[in-house]
């Protein structure tokens, strides 16, 4: 009885800790701009007396945007809406943004996010790995961020198929996935593919264990990619004329490369160094495929030039490096230097902690390199959404695009401000003061769990026989000193 008593307390628990995820859709009224997950929001709502900085053409002060049917149909000042049941939110003395986006993203993968058993592995997707109830997703939400470019680890030279999402938390999953994102791959290049830093004694070394092995690696991929293609081309004109041709044997793997050389799926490619950099642009150049974006890219700023004239973006972080040997020459610059040579620069996370606080992030790109601020704003909006090939219906606060927007109490660059609600498609997924007021609630709830759990359990029971007491584990600093080389 009190194993069944403790299951169904962690059951109870778990339930609380989904209501609190969804506390802000499902408890939010109408009159504070609040919507459930589950239920449509009002046809048209009214967001009014915002400063909107739209990450496209500039600032607008005491300005309103008109939402109908999750798309924004109206921006400017003293737009009214005469239509019945409207939704009208007072952002008066508060700043609009467009939803941010994160280009590089492991949120909501179920499991390990390496399929690191071979050197290439582009028929595993992360599609089929999505959680929806990943904490994550709600605290990413709290801090206006809509969309999530999640992908396969980096422990592959050739990794897994990607998946864009909105984080759409109380939807059924098959709504979060942007169905016109184009598909992309994850690449991954230096230390990480070729397994430098994680090696398990005693198990024989997996190919490729070098730099130059990546490489070949890359390249033995798309040679085989492109037979596979010409196999299926000339099936293709011998069908025509023969019904007894036989096709090709599938092969899920090459499928997807070949969508590569085709221009159908992007390359997200994991990098460091400068030379891996050039050695990817280079074999793109020598085998017919184009790298989309190059994640991380922290010496990016070395050769800008190049990365700008083969039209690849750059994904880059804020300020993080050291933390391995490939990122010590990582400078806060970069972001800012890769922007002035023309290349196209976003600002992810790769971390469902900083993925909370982006919109901090992008203001570094005004300190260092003095970036402007609509330029900082782009970083982790508009400029997100082109690396993704999305920038036609989210990004920016343009009449026709998704409503995909975050409301902050202060400028969402000051260390001060407070994301208060969080729209996709027009519908709130996080509303602070929901949240606050929810707070309370699961507070007693959880209260009420641990009192039935106690009850259910009857009287204390004593430590059984086998069972040591708990004791406090000794800190460092504690330890009595048994002199050098303990």
């Amino acid at each position: 009885m009190r194993t069944k008593a403790i299951v169904s307390l962690i059951l109870a628990l778990a339930l609380t800790v989904s209501a609190f995820a969804q506390a802000g859709q499902r408890n939010a009224k109408p009159a504070s701009g609040a919507s459930s997950g589950g239920i449509p929001a009002p046809a048209v709502t009214l967001i009014q007396n915002a400063t909107i900085l739209t990450a496209s053409h500039g600032t607008i002060k005491n300005g309103s945007v008109l939402i109908r049917n999750g798309k924004i149909a109206e921006i400017g000042q003293n737009i009214n809406s005469r239509e019945a049941n409207v939704r009208v939110i007072d952002a008066t003395g508060k700043y609009l943004i467009p939803g941010i986006i994160d280009c590089h993203s492991h949120t909501a993968v179920d499991g390990n996010v390496n399929e690191g058993s071979l050197s290439v592995t582009a028929m595993v997707r992360i599609r089929d790995v999505i959680n929806p109830y990943d904490q994550d997703i709600y605290r990413q939400l709290a801090g206006g961020l809509t969309t999530v470019h999640v992908l396969h680890g980096s422990a592959n030279a050739i990794g897994g198929q990607d998946a864009v999402l909105k984080l759409k938390l109380g939807k059924a999953v098959d709504e979060w996935f942007v169905s016109d994102a184009p598909a992309g791959i994850k690449f991954a290049l230096g230390e990480n593919p070729k397994q430098s830093n994680f090696q398990v004694q005693g198990r024989p070394r997996r190919y490729p264990a070098t730099r130059m092995g990546v490489e070949e690696t890359i390249r033995e991929a798309f040679i085989r990619a492109k037979d596979y293609m010409r196999e299926w081309q000339e099936y293709e004109a011998r069908k025509a004329k023969d019904k007894n041709a036989i096709a090709p044997k599938r092969d899920l793997m090459l499928d997807a490369l070949v969508e590569v050389l085709q221009g159908k799926r992007y390359i997200h490619s994991h990098c460091y160094r400068d030379d891996e950099i050039l050695m990817l642009l280079n074999l793109g150049d020598e085998l017919g495929f184009h790298v989309q974006t190059l994640q991380h890219v922290l010496e990016g700023y070395k050769v800008a030039n190049e990365i700008a004239a083969h039209k690849t973006g750059a994904s880059t972080f804020a300020d993080s490096w050291a933390y391995k040997l490939e990122a010590f020459d990582a400078i806060p610059y970069n972001t800012a230097l890769m922007t002035a040579r023309g290349v196209n620069v976003s600002v992810n996370s790769d971390s469902d902690e900083r993925a909370r606080r982006l919109y901090l992030d992008a203001a570094k790109a005004m300190k260092y390199g003095g970036m402007s601020e609509e330029e900082a704003l782009r970083t982790i909006t508009l400029n997100a959404a082109m690396q993704l090939g999305i920038e036609k219906r989210t990004g920016s606060i343009d009449v026709g695009k998704d409503a995909d927007l975050a409301i902050f109490s202060d400028h969402p660059f000051s260390v001060y401000t407070v994301p208060e609600m969080t729209f996709i498609e027009g519908e709130v997924y996080f509303d602070r003061k929901a949240d606050l007021a929810q707070r309370d609630a699961l507070k007693k709830e959880k209260e009420e769990l641990i009192k039935r759990e106690r009850d259910q359990r009857g009287a204390p029971r004593g430590p059984r026989k086998d069972e040591k007491p708990d004791a406090p584990q000794l800190r460092p600093n504690d330890r009595p000193n048994k002199g050098p080389g303990s």
